[in-house]
């Protein structure tokens, strides 16, 4: 009986041993340097320039509003290094990428100089300003707009402190800022492109390959990059056209690696007022997403329907949308979530402390954007898409606003109304 009572305490102090070792915590430190690589593809409006930053053809300019992109594909790529050492002397790194990416032997991370900033100019409105106009908001894929639709934002109430139905649901927080590396976060920063060399990724830049980046404030970062971790594939809109009914009807190529897929309009009618939609089958703001989002926020926002899912490739744009904004823009970007890398691997025995060097993050995105409707001839696969187009057969060219020269009259119906026009 003692020999029972002896083999059961020392079991139980084994059992006890084990768990302690598991709830061990690993004692992490680091990591000294940080480097975030942000790769985006454009298609559309934004590429074209071909990527070269020169002046876009008559060509690429007509195709880009009618979302065929006109051949075009630019690629941006943006570097970030930061680190807890101070350097010896004026700081200095560089990042030697493969030969694939096609932008030169070395890209410089500079550190950006501090500089007094600027005065600022007194933002507070004029006396007895009144701000005048509204904003509409419409959300969702479907022939109509769902029940509660448009949200409607008058801008005079707005300033007088009057709150309108559904505005707190789109202040909703709809994904995390992701929080790079920058000044004000590490002890010594650099980024590229920077004012002492921009040079262009081509539209066949590639990662994929060996990178080294070294410097005076930055351990030596050194990983590989393959297939599957390079720049997300071109985004082109297949079909985009009115429907008969008067609703728009999008349609894109699916691309590899893509995690989910938003699509956002704007546009103005005549009586001073904004008209929204998105994609986005959740009441809130996704205008407001950020640039570019984590696996985890991709995930959440494919499951609560903010972003279209991954095999998703077509939507439909309400009625009340089109009618409410008889001039607008499109736009459509492909989630592709990150690649994380860290060195040394961690330790699996959580004993052992894991002294991070550094770390690396590569996050994806692949974006287009095309007036509302203007479909190229030939772009789709439909071969009844001039019928589909309003109900006018034979009629590919014509725009469906009834507008004989498609650029400038659209951009100026916009211009005075929209950011940036």
């Amino acid at each position: 009986m003692q020999w029972v009572r002896t083999t059961a305490l020392v079991a139980g102090a084994g059992l006890m041993a084990g768990a302690a070792d598991a709830q061990t915590k690993q004692q992490v430190t680091g990591p000294v340097a940080t480097y975030w690589m942000s790769a985006q593809t454009q298609t559309g409006f934004g590429a074209m320039g071909g990527g070269g930053g020169g002046r876009p053809s008559m060509g690429a300019m007509m195709g880009a509003m009618m979302g065929g992109g006109g051949g075009n594909v630019s690629k941006t790529l943006t570097l970030q290094l930061g680190s807890s050492r101070k350097p010896t002397g004026e700081p200095a790194a560089e990042h030697l990428p493969p030969a694939a990416l096609q932008a030169g032997q070395s890209l410089p991370l500079l550190t950006p100089k501090t500089a007094v900033a600027p005065p600022r100019e007194d933002g507070r409105m004029p006396e007895n300003y009144k701000p005048k106009g509204k904003m509409l908001i419409y959300w969702g894929c479907g022939e109509h707009a769902k029940a509660g639709q448009p949200i409607v934002i008058d801008f005079a109430k707005v300033a007088a402190g009057q709150v309108p139905p559904g505005m707190q649901a789109l202040a909703a927080q709809l994904g995390s800022p992701m929080q790079p590396p920058s000044p004000s976060r590490n002890t010594t920063y650099g980024e590229w492109p920077n004012e002492k060399t921009r040079t262009a990724v081509p539209g066949g830049g590639s990662l994929v390959g060996d990178h080294l980046i070294r410097g005076s404030y930055t351990p030596e970062i050194k990983f590989a990059l393959a297939a599957q971790q390079d720049f997300l594939g071109p985004l082109n809109l297949t079909k985009n056209l009115m429907n008969p009914s008067g609703s728009g009807q999008l349609a894109w190529n699916a691309v590899n690696n893509a995690e989910g897929y938003l699509a956002t309009a704007i546009g103005a009618s005549g009586d001073e007022t904004i008209v929204m939609w998105s994609s986005s089958e959740v009441q809130a703001s996704a205008f407001a997403l950020p640039d570019y989002l984590s696996s985890a926020d991709l995930k959440r926002l494919v499951a609560s329907r903010a972003l279209m899912a991954p095999g998703t490739t077509s939507c439909t744009i309400p009625v009340e949308f089109t009618k409410a904004a008889p001039q607008a823009m499109v736009q459509l970007a492909a989630y592709g979530g990150e690649t994380n890398i860290s060195y040394p691997p961690r330790p699996a025995d959580p004993k052992v402390a894991w002294n991070i060097d550094w770390t690396v993050k590569v996050r994806y995105k692949s974006q287009t954007g095309a007036m509302l409707g203007m479909e190229m001839p030939g772009m789709g696969d439909d071969d009844d898409a001039g019928v589909a187009r309003g109900g006018q057969g034979g009629q590919q060219g014509k725009s469906p606003f009834g507008v004989p020269g498609v650029g400038g009259a659209i951009l100026k119906g916009l211009g005075g109304r929209l950011p940036g026009l």
